[in-house]
């Protein structure tokens, strides 16, 4: 298979694995809603602590590798090239969902501390998975990606489309 089919193929399952993801947290995982504010204040904290993993990786390969303790940039291709990208991508996962998660939370009322608490574990899962997945092989960390990335585009369609029901 091509490297395109097999990103294709991760990034399909994670779309997959994000439908039933929501589904399962809509219907299964319920908090009281006095929990919403709580809730949404830790619904980070997954996502942080594999970010702070992520930093203190890099800074570990820092600190031991003497071509670029001094703060050159990493060899392209390297380790810590692929340990910086995958920051960075988190990094720009991590602000979308804080710019869209705690709106769905609110929104989705009667779903909504259930459905952010699931996202912030889910974020954490993929996120783990994206980054072994870009080490063994950029392909595989197609699933990873999707797995954190959709989660995050179908709660925003689900919120708006709940907005728009709930304005009319």
């Amino acid at each position: 298979m091509t490297k395109r089919g097999l990103i294709l193929v991760g990034m399909a399952a994670g779309l997959l694995w994000s439908v039933g993801l929501l589904w399962v947290a809509a219907r299964f995982v319920s908090l009281p809603i006095f929990t919403l504010m709580p809730t949404i204040m830790t619904a980070f904290l997954a996502p942080g602590i594999v970010m702070l993993l992520m930093v203190g990786r890099l800074a570990q390969r820092r600190f031991f590798d003497d071509t670029i303790i001094d703060g050159a940039a990493f060899a392209p291709g390297s380790a810590a090239d692929i340990d910086q990208r995958v920051l960075g991508n988190t990094a720009e996962q991590s602000v979308l969902a804080l710019c869209v998660w705690p709106a769905a939370a609110v929104v989705l009322a009667d779903h909504g501390p259930g459905v952010i608490v699931v996202l912030g574990l889910n974020f954490a899962f993929a996120r783990l998975i994206f980054w072994a997945g870009y080490h063994l092989s950029p392909p595989l960390r197609a699933f990873g990606f999707a797995a954190s990335f959709y989660p995050t585009v179908l709660v925003t369609l689900w919120t708006v489309l709940s907005l728009v029901a709930y304005g009319q």
